[in-house]
């Protein structure tokens, strides 16, 4: 199976891009504070997974790429998409889970949901396995976190204080998506494979579904599988989000990305960004080539690395230098570009019929 595998690195120059709540013990009440693991070395802002996952579907949905998003239902102590990977491509990607309540209540509620008219009905429990997968985006360096104070005052009488944490960061998170697994959708009975329950069979059926039986699977034609991935990644290069832009404004597309389609599924460049003592981010060129000689054989395509001039100049100039005839990474298969460009490349290479086995 093949996988694109990827790091990012956001610029968090003063953001507060993932909150928890009220501080416990802060001079105001009001004081909203950031997520930070507490290590013994220090704090380490980050953002969860969830956030980063909620970031990049938003700004599918709110794209002119075609995305298709499925519909949202909510019960009274729950919520689920229509949980339908043949027809929504969120549900493809992105993963799912519908259990719904056979409580008498809860049908009855179902039934007079007037919304509700279009969902694909269940006859069983449907979960999906995301293909996509991304780690928490973490401080690559503990920092010292800022206490902004302010207050409201534009009115009579005493001003209302508050306040809130930020921070001045790098911000490093990885993804993988499953290339086999996007637009493949499993009937077997098992926990996170029963991706079709028998209605969403009869569908796959009526509209043509490649059926792949020794999988126990459906899929869909090569093209439509191609334009859901290529759409995610686009979504990469317009990536919108985060908490306190009104405030900070933190551009949160990648200033910096490395990407490549591998064999398997574990994450050749995990260890290939570090920071400087001032907690600036460095590449480690010997852990990049080391990474690309000992993983040679499960890379699929070139090494896409994206990364946006004006960012850590001085670190591009000697990654160059190690690029060029001689240096330690002149042998190996690397293109540089732009963030946006090295998707777009990526995305090309997609899409010519000698890689279709990359979906395989």
């Amino acid at each position: 199976m093949s996988f694109v595998t990827g790091l990012l690195l956001i610029d968090a120059p003063a953001s507060a891009l993932n909150n928890l709540g009220t501080v416990p013990g802060s001079r105001t009440d009001n004081t909203v504070g950031v997520k930070v693991i507490r290590a013994k070395d220090g704090l380490y802002p980050y953002v969860s997974a969830q956030a980063f996952r909620y970031w990049l579907r938003t700004t599918l949905e709110h794209s002119d790429i075609g995305w298709q998003p499925a519909p949202i239902y909510r019960e009274e102590k729950v919520a689920y998409t229509d949980a339908n990977p043949i027809e929504w491509w969120d549900d493809d990607l992105f993963g799912y889970m519908r259990a719904p309540s056979k409580k008498k209540a809860a049908v009855q509620l179902r039934e007079d949901d007037a919304s509700q008219a279009n969902l694909t009905p269940v006859t069983d429990t449907v979960t999906r396995v995301s293909p996509f997968r991304v780690s928490t985006l973490v401080s690559i360096a503990p920092v010292n976190l800022i206490e902004d104070f302010g207050t409201m005052a534009r009115h009579e009488g005493n001003p209302v204080p508050h306040e809130h944490q930020f921070y001045r960061t790098t911000l490093q998170g990885l993804f993988s998506l499953d290339l086999h697994a996007c637009g493949t959708f499993s009937y077997r009975k098992q926990t996170g494979f029963r991706n079709l329950d028998d209605e969403r069979v009869k569908r796959a059926v009526e509209q043509g579904l490649e059926h792949l039986e020794a999988e126990k699977s459906y899929r869909l034609p090569q093209a439509e599988r191609i334009q859901r991935v290529t759409a995610l990644f686009k979504g990469f290069t317009r990536l919108e989000g985060g908490a306190k832009q009104t405030l900070h404004y933190t551009d949160v597309a990648p200033d910096l990305v490395i990407l490549a389609v591998t064999k398997g599924g574990n994450h050749v460049f995990g260890h290939v960004v570090g920071a400087t003592g001032r907690g600036l981010p460095i590449i480690k060129v010997d852990a990049l080539k080391e990474a690309l000689t000992v993983f040679k054989n499960d890379l699929l395509s070139k090494v896409y690395i994206g990364w946006t001039r004006g960012y850590l100049d001085d670190e591009r100039t000697k990654f160059e230098i190690a690029l060029n005839k001689g240096g330690d990474l002149a042998d190996l298969p690397i293109q540089v570009s732009h963030p946006r460009q090295a998707f777009q490349a990526l995305i090309e290479d997609l899409q010519k019929p000698e890689h279709a086995h990359w979906l395989d």
